[in-house]
């Protein structure tokens, strides 16, 4: 996918007064990386939260690591405007606007970087990669995730029978992400996925949710112009084919789950291999 950050930014900083309400994917999928996290032995003094959103994660890493300082970044104001409302008088989160590839912090400042469906929004992974590996302290841990190819293929594959514009987000494949990762001079990568499927009653809840969370299409390659009545109800049409006999509309998340370690300052060079996991639906 072709990104625009100021775009990025001005959608999500849009949608960050109402975000929290619909952004059940997010809370989910974060709640699926904290559980990764807890199998890790890391005790983390300084954490850093990138596309921190309102807060969320980063309250809950507050929470769990209660001796540690907590940073936070997102690329979009209205975000990080949403998350200083729920500031605690004492121990409070910094949070900062700022752009994931080039970070406001010095070099080895962070024991543990977490990111929770931010990274997809960032058009050059090794340069994202590279970024969060120089502020990570050697033998730090990164953890992720971000989205895969197949996320709203029912949406994608409706499209395609209307018109061949670009109307739905392109995600990277896992192991594409997974090289990156390991480039950017991480060691003991372990990648694996799943897929979430959300239901709706019409097509119209689902692109409703997406416009509220801000992840409606962003791409630049979109389409710039309002399409008609006639393209709606074709698209409609072409989406009432995924309905299942239940009745429900689903919308399907390919979800990538990512960790690994920044090599330590006295570690040879030498060649890592990382481990694919894969969970089917």
């Amino acid at each position: 996918m072709s990104v625009n950050k100021k775009w990025v930014a001005e959608s999500f900083s849009k949608a960050a007064p109402q975000y929290e309400a619909s952004a059940f994917l997010q809370q989910e999928v974060a709640s699926r990386v904290f559980e990764r996290l807890e199998l890790m032995k890391n005790d983390p003094q300084h954490v850093l939260d990138v596309g921190c959103g309102t807060g969320t994660c980063s309250r809950e890493l507050r929470d769990q690591f209660s001796k540690a300082r907590i940073s936070a970044i997102d690329i979009a104001p209205g975000m990080i405007e949403e998350a200083k409302k729920n500031q605690r008088l004492f121990k409070k989160i910094n949070y900062q606007v700022a752009d994931a590839d080039s970070l406001p912090f010095e070099d080895n400042q962070f024991d543990l970087i977490f990111s929770s469906l931010a990274i997809q929004w960032f058009p050059d992974l090794k340069q994202t990669f590279k970024e969060l590996n120089r502020v990570l302290k050697p033998g730090g841990l990164l953890i992720f995730s971000t989205l895969g190819p197949d996320t709203l293929t029912e949406l994608r594959q409706s499209w395609k029978k209307v018109d061949q514009n670009v109307h739905v987000n392109e995600f990277i494949d896992m192991h594409i992400v997974g090289d990156q990762v390991f480039n950017a001079s991480f060691e003991n990568v372990v990648m694996d996925r799943d897929i979430i499927t959300l239901t709706y009653q019409t097509m119209v809840g689902l692109m409703k949710d997406l416009k509220a969370i801000g992840a409606h299409n962003i791409d630049t390659a979109r389409s710039r112009g309002l399409f008609g009545k006639q393209k709606f109800a074709e698209l409609k049409e072409a989406y009432e084919n995924f309905r299942w006999e239940a009745g429900e509309l689903p919308a399907t998340y390919e979800v990538i789950y990512g960790h690994a370690w920044k090599k330590a300052e006295n570690a040879q060079e030498k060649y890592h291999s990382y481990s694919v996991k894969v969970q089917q639906p």
